[in-house]
């Protein structure tokens, strides 16, 4: 029986194909990321020890990568078990942005919410969603709850989708993508 926490990751990975095209192969001249299927890139699947043709990566490839990658190794999955939806955009975010990426933007944004380091520790903004970052996010949570865990979600939106735009303003061949990544909005967990 798989538990709640692995239901979870399953439909944020879910959600991330969907929104990463399917299984569409993509090889866009102007995409960052070069050839593409179910939104893993050449590169990385190369990484991960895939060897075929990318038009024929099998979604249980794509499905184990995302797992590994966007959601084991940067320790997201444990942020879903303290929220779900702040993993789900995390996950989102670090597959279009970087793991670490994604982990500066809570940093960050736990930070600027802590009333001068008064209700947990500052965090050292490193990209690393570690025990401290989740213990912060705890108290985050403890302290300001559903209302808190909404805002924390549209503060960290937005600096993604600040990040997009200044992307999109420094190299206007990626302008064509900036509408989805702005609509493409967090798997649901």
């Amino acid at each position: 029986m798989i538990d709640l926490a692995e239901q979870r990751i399953a439909r944020i990975i879910d959600g991330v194909l969907v929104a990463e095209g399917g299984g569409t192969y993509t090889n866009n001249p102007t995409d960052r990321g070069g050839p593409t299927r179910y939104g893993i890139t050449e590169r990385t699947a190369r990484l991960a020890g895939y060897t075929g043709p990318m038009q024929a990566l099998p979604e249980a490839t794509a499905r184990a990568i995302y797992r590994q990658q966007y959601v084991t190794v940067p320790g997201f999955d444990q942020i879903v078990a303290i929220d779900p939806d702040i993993g789900a955009l995390l996950v989102d975010i670090g597959v279009n942005m970087g793991p670490a990426r994604a982990a500066n933007f809570l940093q960050r944004w736990l930070n600027g919410f802590n009333v001068g380091g008064t209700r947990y520790a500052l965090l050292k903004v490193d990209g690393n969603a570690g025990a401290v970052t989740r213990d912060a996010l705890r108290a985050f949570l403890r302290w300001r709850g559903p209302l808190g865990a909404a805002a924390l979600l549209r503060a960290i939106k937005g600096v993604r989708d600040t990040a997009y735009l200044a992307l999109a303003e420094s190299d206007p061949a990626q302008r064509q993508f900036l509408y989805g990544w702005i609509n493409r909005g967090a798997p649901a967990a």
